[in-house]
């Protein structure tokens, strides 16, 4: 059975809150547009969610989150809980962007926590790795993937692994309008489905769609996706005009 394309946009630390009502409103309006096959994601701030929500809701467009915390409730200030998503109506969550592991300390124990704490909730985790440009520069990047996905998935049933999306971001590409070629990318995320098959067998690693992340646009998307193992992107800027992530939408 072939795989969904999972198409999400992170909005990251963009759009008031009317704003990202409008570019939600946008998305849903021009959704229509995509191959049935995509599954489209918004991601907007904590505190556009319920909003937006409001936009997206009974329409093909799910409402994604950019992080959680591992812990049911408690004394974690400017933290958001998985059953804090969950009651504005949030059905995925980015856990261990390179941005959270860059700039606030996370760790792939971390990703791990948020990770088992989402699929208990029954959110569907999507789950980034990837490499610095001075390690893909040392010939690591392979390394630094397995390590951050065995940690991500430490002790998760290949039950749950399975309702889970994996977004491979190389950090070198993110942000910076550099793209890892189709060939780099390809290559990667073979790696990452083949560790994914050591660790809950070839059924189960076939299943789990493997994302790219790192400046996808209309003008790459189509040669990105038409890879084996690319199976949608984490989009960051292109996901704040509506056109462009639709655009990214019809390369699938």
């Amino acid at each position: 059975m072939a795989r969904r394309i999972v198409i999400a946009g992170n909005w990251k630390m963009n759009k008031t809150v009317s704003e990202a009502v409008e570019l939600a409103k946008a998305v849903v309006a021009k959704a229509s547009e995509a191959p049935a096959n995509v599954d489209l994601i918004v991601s907007p701030t904590y505190v556009c969610l319920t909003e937006v929500a409001k936009v997206v809701a009974g329409t093909r467009v799910a409402l994604g989150a950019q992080d959680m915390h591992w812990e049911e409730s408690g004394a974690f200030t400017g933290k958001i809980s998985a059953a804090m998503l969950v009651s504005a109506g949030v059905k995925y969550v980015i856990l261990g962007h390179s941005e959270q592991r860059q700039y606030f300390g996370e760790t792939d124990e971390t990703v791990n926590k948020k990770t088992r704490q989402a699929l208990k909730h029954n959110l569907i985790p999507i789950v980034c790795v990837g490499e610095l440009l001075a390690e893909r520069e040392a010939a690591k990047t392979n390394e630094v993937n397995e390590r951050q996905l065995k940690g991500a998935y430490a002790g998760i049933s290949a039950e749950d692994a399975a309702k889970t999306v994996i977004a491979y971001e190389p950090v070198w590409a993110i942000g910076t309008g550099k793209v890892a070629t189709v060939e780099q990318a390809q290559e990667a995320q073979a790696f990452i489905r083949k560790v994914l098959t050591g660790l809950y067998g070839a059924a189960v690693a076939e299943i789990i769609p493997i994302q790219y992340g790192g400046s996808m646009k209309p003008d790459n998307a189509k040669g990105l996706l038409a890879q084996k193992d690319i199976d949608g992107g984490l989009i960051g800027g292109a996901s704040l005009k509506a056109e462009d992530f639709i655009g990214i939408a019809l390369g699938a």
